[in-house]
């Protein structure tokens, strides 16, 4: 049994959530039905605790500088207002983390201000990696992850139930709010910090709020979430909407062995920006190789011909041969057919490439596919 539990574990209870253990904290898996959750993202809403996740501010003089130094991004080209997926890494290129930095307007002039959001596990991990990089740098590193609760709101409906909420004076910033924005807002009568962003492949929203208050929106945010179709979702539903998303889990597709090139995240690498950064070298050196990693592997998307899922470290075969393993897989629930993400050789990787997956002693084929899986229409 895991020991941290969120500021919304007593409401999760008595909704009847099964709980697991995952980054060390007692969360949801689900309620009633994984796929009842699953479904109500795609065509109404579904609302997620989040608070498991990391909330690290960085500030100072020179917060833009320390950032473009310590993440693999050039953040400082990131516009007051705006946020930008980026990379922690190691020296030898190697991925600690996947994250969101959100800037955020300067509290005063001549000082910059982010808010970097790490995943559950890693939030310690990058905190302290952070603090380490940030000597030299005219900069404050704070983890207040242990007083920040996360809540999101996903799915079509997402919109019009926070329009229930904020005041009718603020309604624009939430209808003009842009992908990977965040904006200050009154919800339920306080002012919190509203982004709109998500891990489920749908149109949806990320609500950073105090602990001692997180209850309180959650209630209030299932109470404006009726006659929308609002449920609370779990775990089991958020890794089946970002699996049909294409978006990868750190501790499945991406790792300390894994570098952004195989991991088809080579456009968040910023080799143009001027200032040095750790893990540049090596990144530098893996890209003019012209392959995925060392290994010579990349990430794909594997679609299923028959009705058996892989599974994560299901081995992936050609010809016999053994040439990559999944690293997440299940049926989709959107789409009606299995899928997953695989590491495979590169010159397997091409799309249109059939491969087979050794599914407990029997070989199924699948078939290499251009992620995402499903792309919501808007």
């Amino acid at each position: 049994m895991s020991e941290n539990y969120t500021a919304l574990y007593e409401q999760h209870k008595k909704a009847g959530a099964s709980f697991t253990d995952f980054g060390g904290w007692q969360m949801p898996l689900k309620y009633e039905s994984e796929l009842a959750e699953h479904h109500a993202v795609r065509k109404s809403a579904g609302l997620f605790d989040l608070s498991h996740m990391g909330e690290i501010w960085v500030s100072g003089p020179e917060a833009a500088a320390f950032l473009d130094y310590a993440l693999v991004g050039k953040l400082s080209a990131v516009a007051v207002g705006k946020a930008k997926y980026s990379l922690i890494c190691n020296t030898d290129g190697g991925i600690i983390d996947d994250l969101i930095s959100y800037r955020r307007p300067a509290p005063e002039e001549g000082i910059d201000k982010y808010l970097v959001v790490p995943n559950a596990g890693n939030a310690k991990v990058v905190a302290a990696a952070l603090l380490e990089r940030a000597a030299g740098f005219d900069v404050v590193v704070e983890d207040a992850s242990a007083e920040t609760s996360l809540i999101a709101v996903q799915g079509p409906n997402a919109e019009a139930i926070l329009l229930k909420l904020v005041p009718a004076e603020q309604h624009a910033l939430v209808t003009e709010l842009k992908y990977y924005a965040a904006v200050e807002v009154s919800i339920n009568g306080q002012d919190l910090l509203l982004a709109r962003t998500g891990y489920t492949g749908e149109d949806g929203f990320e609500i950073y709020i105090p602990n001692v208050d997180a209850a309180g929106l959650w209630e209030a945010l299932l109470e404006a979430g009726e006659g929308h179709g609002l449920i609370p979702a779990g775990l089991a539903a958020r890794d089946s909407l970002r699996l049909e998303a294409g978006m990868p889990l750190y501790g499945n597709e991406l790792s300390r062995h894994v570098n952004a090139y195989a991991a088809g995240l080579g456009p968040v690498v910023s080799l143009a920006k001027e200032s040095d950064f750790i893990g540049r070298d090596a990144l530098t050196a893996i890209k003019a190789a012209g392959v995925g990693s060392t290994l010579g592997q990349k990430l794909v998307g594997l679609k299923g011909a028959g009705r058996r899922a892989a599974r994560a470290h299901y081995s992936v075969l050609k010809d016999g041969s053994l040439i990559g393993e999944v690293t997440s897989g299940q049926p989709s629930p959107t789409l009606g057919y299995p899928i997953a993400l695989a590491y495979v050789d590169v010159e397997h990787s091409e799309p249109g490439t059939i491969v087979d997956v050794d599914l407990r002693g029997k070989a199924e084929p699948f078939e290499v596919v251009g992620l995402p899986f499903y792309k919501r229409v808007k």
